[in-house]
């Protein structure tokens, strides 16, 4: 079920109403079966897959719960969960990608050998919630979580609607007993739940899908398009990538908080950035922080050298990449952030732009410098292949001018005229302008501070649903989030 979806307007004001009026004790019960019901709309056979895994890892971490005085016997429980859970990811997600790049290779070399095609149907949110499911068995495994008893709060964790299909990818210690928990209903969760909820549906609705309308134009006819033209699809598909992954997160957010549960920030700013570095602390904070804990520091981390550090950094954001979709440009992306970490950490880029260019010209000038870097990693993003990228890419640096005729043709190319452009600039102003709106994982008092700076962002939340409504007004089919693809 999309949550840009008439089914879905009808659907949550269902399940918060039920929640809240069933005592504690029930309230498991109903949001799993809701939950389940939520992931059955776009296909009820692929509820199977989501049983099977949940079944595994709760059996598999009761087992080495009960069993650390043998470590052999724990081992062989955690590496059972994790080749369960990778091995459903790669049949569904990469079997046929494998397929085809072994029959490139025995073409190439003549050998007739071939890989069968299944052409499989990818299950919803697979990457998301194995990643969250092995997160458990590991930190179980670890001793950082114990192993929870009641299958039910155990296969809620796993389904919880809200993040289910696209994240945040939380972590059991912080997910788990607030599921648990007994809540009390609050006007004040659920005024916090709508508003948050209402800014994530602007940010996709009036701005990531406006972005993409352009951003498809130019691809679609990649052939024709000037440099100029491929330089703005570039940078509104990083504006409309942000808007589509942190669009779901808060709306994730404003529907858990509706019932009284806080989920992670899983953007923060990140075109804020000053480096790269800083941007993947920014950008899909609870992937990067699970890549983090449950690869790159067993890997060494920066423990071992700079040698060692890049090669963890090299090998981790290729997985990055690989894991967002079976194409060899998600790789390539992978590839090319890792580059420019690596960079920074060999020319120690935090040393050398100290205190001194901590000043407003200093932090405007790396800002626009970053965003400038991430254009191509976003080219690199959107291709649909690895000839489109290379076409792409001979154009942005060949198809230079300038000129008004050269400037026409990249607004032609883009499909925009004063109207449409008027538009996307509102909806980016507006965007800007509700970020405090959605601080959704604020201490008490900090909330108390935060509420009092609102006021002026409430006048743009109303010109922000009104701008919402406008564009599905004007689109006869709701866009599908992006991440659902992953």
């Amino acid at each position: 079920m999309n949550f840009n979806s008439l089914a879905f307007l009808i659907y949550l004001p269902i399940v918060v109403a039920v929640h809240w009026l069933l005592p504690h004790r029930w309230r498991k019960y109903w949001l799993l079966a809701a939950s389940y019901f939520f992931y059955m709309y776009w296909n009820p056979l692929f509820i199977l897959l989501i049983l099977f895994s949940t079944a595994v890892d709760y059996l598999c971490s009761l087992g080495m719960e009960r069993r650390r005085d043998k470590p052999g016997i724990m081992k062989a429980l955690l590496l059972a969960s994790v080749c369960m859970n990778l091995g459903l990811l790669f049949f569904f997600k990469y079997w046929d990608f494998f397929g085809e790049t072994v029959n490139s290779l025995c073409a190439a070399a003549s050998i007739p050998y071939r890989v069968p095609a299944l052409n499989l149907i990818l299950p919803v949110g697979i990457s998301f919630y194995t990643f969250q499911t092995m997160s458990y068995t590991i930190d179980v495994y670890r001793g950082d979580q114990t192993a929870e008893r009641d299958p039910v709060s155990f296969a809620l964790f796993v389904t919880y609607f809200p993040q289910l299909v696209a994240g945040p990818i939380e972590k059991p210690a912080d997910l788990l007993p607030q599921l648990k928990a007994e809540k009390r209903f609050s006007w004040d969760d659920l005024a916090a739940g709508l508003r948050i909820a209402l800014c994530g549906f602007f940010r996709k609705c009036a701005v990531a899908d406006v972005c993409g309308v352009f951003v498809n134009r130019v691809f679609a006819g990649a052939e024709t398009a000037n440099s100029l033209a491929i330089a703005c699809a570039g940078g509104l598909f990083c504006i409309q990538m942000y808007c589509d992954f942190a669009g779901y997160s808060e709306i994730a957010a404003g529907c858990a908080r509706m019932m009284g549960v806080r989920l992670m920030r899983n953007f923060d700013r990140p075109y804020l950035a000053q480096s790269y570095t800083e941007f993947f602390r920014r950008w899909h904070i609870s992937l990067n922080r699970w890549f983090t804990s449950y690869l790159y520091i067993p890997l060494g981390g920066s423990r071992k050298g700079k040698a060692r550090k890049i090669v963890n950094t090299i090998i981790v954001f290729a997985l990055c990449g690989l894991w967002h979709g079976a194409r060899w440009t998600y790789v390539l992306w992978g590839l090319y952030a890792a580059f420019w970490l690596c960079v920074e950490s060999a020319l120690d880029i935090k040393r050398r732009f100290g205190p001194e260019w901590d000043i407003p010209l200093g932090r405007l000038a790396r800002r626009c410098v970053m965003f400038v870097i991430f254009i191509p990693a976003a080219l690199i993003f959107r291709a649909g292949s690895v000839e489109q990228l290379g076409l792409l890419l001979a154009r942005l640096f060949t198809q230079t001018g300038f000129g008004a005729d050269y400037c026409a043709r990249a607004f032609e190319s883009l499909g925009m005229d004063a109207l449409t452009l008027a538009q996307a600039a509102l909806s980016i102003v507006c965007m800007a302008k509700i970020y405090r709106l959605t601080l959704y994982d604020l201490t008490p008092s900090q909330e108390a501070t935060a509420q009092a700076q609102r006021t002026a962002s409430y006048a743009y939340l109303i010109l922000a649903v009104a701008m919402s409504w406008l564009t599905l007004l004007a689109t006869q089919d709701a866009v599908d989030f992006a991440y659902f693809q992953f």
